[in-house]
């Protein structure tokens, strides 16, 4: 029986353990201010309280596909979450019940492609921007649901890892999790620029989510880190002849829209070298449209983001999409055999990417 991790955060929080630890952490959190080494160990050292707290019992695999036909890898891409962000439909609840969608949905479009072929294997993108953050534009304190702190160490964990163990319970094989970092991660507000550039929200929720997945033994986890570098991109091995660079999209300059220009003028540096690692395709977020294009060899996507009712996209750039995020499945030698556009708003269908 899969036990939910609400249950077991419930249960932690009844024994007492999770709750004192979090509290004294929390006061020293307060008591810091500023001071921008301890600020950060600080933090760290309240997500660690709060993991180890939890005991989450493992997930039982699910049967193994035996077929002798040649199993492809699903990759499963999220990102832009914006946790705590709060508009006329949107908030950290809906922001829950679509990625609760989304997992359904995977796991729906996985079975079609298990009609015809074995998928034991996953692979998750994760793109950043996971928490919105508090201080990252003036008056966005006016336009949040929770702290910093809900939105780093109680709610992404628990999204991610609830994520993760519906995928735990559905795919037999090994499960790969890349993680990057977005701007909305960024700690300090005005002083982030004299931050430890590796301080960032969305790299603590990732290692809490490590922690609390730190006994199932078919996930693996890839997170860039680094004391003195924000460690912005990483390159993910689907398979030898498949790698795909992961990065958040922020460094893409552009404006009035998407940056098509500055998307052609990065990928392509970064494709002749700037970048030393192989890689075929490339995925980002930040945009919040997912697209889809081709430069020369390299099929770069901005994957969609579960927010809705953006009001500065609508007044800013005249861009209001619907909130989404990506799906596609690889073969060992013929590369993407299929991709989807998962739209998570529940009236309307899931629609294939054309192409």
């Amino acid at each position: 029986m899969l036990v939910s991790i609400e249950e077991e955060i419930l249960r932690a929080q009844v024994e007492g353990e999770l709750r004192t630890q979090l509290n004294a952490a929390l006061k020293k959190y307060d008591s810091l201010k500023r001071d921008r080494d301890e600020y950060t160990e600080a933090i760290f050292r309240a997500a660690k309280s709060a993991a180890s707290a939890m005991i989450i019992p493992p997930v039982q695999a699910p049967k193994a596909d035996k077929r002798s036909k040649q199993a492809e890898t699903a990759i499963a891409v999220l990102g832009d979450f914006q946790l705590g962000k709060l508009t006329a439909g949107y908030n950290s609840v809906i922001c829950e019940e679509r990625i609760d969608i989304y997992a359904d949905k995977v796991i729906k479009l996985t079975e079609i492609q298990r009609a015809d072929h074995p998928v034991n294997d996953l692979q998750i993108f994760v793109l950043g921007d996971i928490v919105e953050g508090e201080l990252i534009f003036p008056s966005q304190q006016w336009q949040l649901d929770s702290s910093l702190y809900q939105q780093t160490v109680l709610d992404a964990p628990r999204i991610l890892t609830n994520f993760i163990r519906k995928m735990l319970a559905n795919f037999s094989g090994k499960i790969t999790v890349h993680m990057v970092i977005g701007n909305h991660g960024a700690i300090g507000g005005a002083v982030r620029q004299s931050m430890n550039p590796e301080s960032n929200a969305d790299r603590m929720a990732y290692r809490i989510t490590q922690l609390l997945l730190k006994d199932e033994k078919r996930v693996s986890f890839n997170i860039p880190d680094g004391s003195g570098e924000s460690h912005w991109y990483t390159v993910a091995e689907v398979f030898p002849n498949y790698r795909v660079l992961l990065f958040h999209g922020y460094n893409l300059r552009g404006g009035s829209g998407f940056p098509w220009y500055g998307l052609m003028k990065k990928v392509g540096g970064w494709a002749l070298g700037a970048i030393p690692e192989v890689f075929h395709d490339t995925d980002f977020g930040h945009w919040h449209q997912p697209t889809r294009v081709t430069l020369n060899r390299v099929t770069a996507r901005c994957n969609g983001s579960p927010e809705s009712h953006n009001t500065f996209a609508q007044e800013a750039l005249a861009a209001v999409g619907r909130p989404s995020q990506g799906l596609r499945f690889v073969h060992p030698k013929h590369g993407v055999t299929a991709e989807y556009v998962v739209y998570l708003d529940t009236d309307n269908p899931v629609l294939p990417q054309v192409g």
